[in-house]
């Protein structure tokens, strides 16, 4: 394979290329690295139909064939994972240590996603009753994976329905095609024709997918006034949504916490993958009594952290990935600036190559500024200060998001406490970001609709059938 240049689409299992192009970026370069197909609507009609033709195969083929086949394109994906690693620096802009830990993690959880299954449920069996309740495959599912985690996000949408029996058509980010087209190349050698149909497009291509009469689930990765638009757009056939949409978590330091012990997992927590996660802990709430050695420290943690091009040796954190989201962060520091908003690091964005801006970090601003009531999506974070438990719930729960959050302290009773009372799909305790393919996540209020991994996300590609057979009447 080649992973420097030849980006084609994925239909019906062969090459596909389009007459219109879209260039691709390095976001620290901001040099363009490749060009994409920019597919036409024919050709998606042609990958919605390949994919139709296919499902009736691949649902029957039995769940033991479609496991072994999901393990051997985790193989296929470890025997390039360097080349993969690399491709997903250059164009999503993070470190080469964490691209490879994405990688891998997709790797796991193929891996693991195969070795799960849905039997039936037998609700009944009395002799002259018996009702069984089945999980059926839905039909032609459309991913649609965000640019934060190209790759690990689309397999979190792959593995499960492909396992559940669908077939699919995955559609990346126009900012961070090439992976995923990549990865359709593999899948070429591995999957039955029509069953993985990679596609890539400009911002056209989503309302198409989301209108598409011949699709019947959309499974979305994205920011939430777009997964509304894409709830709006799929009503048409009713179809099928998973939606993980934005979150504004929050982080709860109590005060018997150890602010030593808990600053490294929080500055991460925050700044991982320039902030660019929807799982970050986007403001952090600390006990006023910590405050200012908690302030004191993080600030420091974050004076030896490197900035810079993810290729580059010892960089840790790297650019914003694309333009308009670079603009919108800067734009959320401006407002922040002339609102009076005090920053103990940051705040400011020098001119120069690349989509980079430094770590901001606020001193305890108003809780209604943006720079706390918003998702800022990027290296920005508030420190708010809290005088009581009562009212520390109260503002984290004031929120349209519900999506995580955290709680710190070393009395387990009262950090569980205060995680009973938060509004949110995932609450963590003395830890943060931590997944499974076996945990179900999914966000409350508007951070989402539906639950990923775990039964209950394999059960998301999945339409229930119950089967009542009775005796024969005499």
């Amino acid at each position: 394979m080649d992973f420097a240049s030849d980006f084609t689409m994925t239909i019906n299992g062969r090459a596909a290329w389009a007459t219109e192009t879209l260039a691709v970026v390095n976001p620290a370069t901001e040099a363009v690295i490749a060009h994409v197909p920019d597919i036409a609507s024919v050709q998606l009609d042609e990958a919605v139909t390949a994919a139709r033709q296919a499902f009736g195969d691949w649902k029957d083929v039995g769940i033991a064939k479609r496991q072994a086949l999901l393990r051997a394109l985790g193989d296929r994906l470890a025997d390039h994972a360097d080349e993969f690693a690399l491709l997903l620096t250059r164009e999503q802009g993070k470190p080469l240590a964490d691209a490879a830990m994405e990688i891998g993690t997709g790797i796991y959880w193929l891996q693991e996603m195969a070795g799960q299954a849905l039997e039936p449920d037998i609700l009944s069996d009395a002799p002259e009753r018996r009702v069984e309740l089945r999980h059926v495959p839905i039909g032609v599912v459309a991913a649609i994976a965000p640019w934060n985690f190209p790759v690990g996000l689309a397999i979190w949408k792959i593995a499960p329905s492909l396992l559940a029996g669908n077939v699919m058509l995955l559609k990346p980010s126009p900012f961070t095609p090439l992976t995923s087209l990549k990865l359709g190349e593999l899948a070429r050698e591995i999957l039955p024709p029509g069953v993985l149909n990679v596609v890539s497009g400009s911002d056209r291509l989503g309302p198409w997918i989301t209108e598409h009469p011949g699709i019947d689930k959309i499974a979305f990765t994205g920011s939430t006034a777009t997964g509304k638009a894409v709830m709006r757009s799929a009503a048409g056939n009713l179809k099928r949504v998973t939606l993980e949409l934005g979150g504004n978590d929050p982080a709860i330091v109590l005060p018997d916490a150890d602010v030593e012990a808990v600053i490294p997992r929080l500055f991460w927590a925050a700044f991982a993958n320039a902030g660019q996660i929807c799982i970050a802990s986007k403001r952090i709430y600390v006990h006023e009594s910590l405050y200012d050695r908690f302030a004191t420290a993080m600030v420091d943690y974050a004076k030896s952290v490197k900035i810079g091009d993810g290729t580059e040796q010892g960089v840790q954190i790297g650019p914003i990935q694309n333009r308009p989201q670079f603009d919108r962060v800067r734009a959320l520091l401006a407002d922040a600036r002339s609102a009076g908003t005090r920053f103990l690091l940051g705040g400011d964005v020098p001119e120069g190559q690349g989509y980079f801006i430094p770590i901001a970090i606020a001193d305890n601003p108003d809780e209604k500024s943006r720079v706390v009531a918003e998702e800022a999506f990027g290296p920005v974070l508030p420190l708010l200060k809290f005088s009581n438990v009562d009212e520390v719930v109260a503002r984290a729960n004031d929120s349209p998001y519900g999506l995580a959050a955290s709680v710190w302290g070393t009395n387990l009773d009262a950090a569980q406490a205060v995680a009973d009372r938060i509004e949110a799909g995932t609450v963590w305790i003395n830890t943060v970001q931590d997944l499974g393919p076996g945990q179900p996540f999914g966000g409350h209020k508007q951070s989402g609709l539906g639950v990923e991994n775990g039964r209950e996300g394999l059960l998301e590609y999945c339409n229930p059938q119950v089967i009542v057979r009775c005796a024969a009447p005499t």
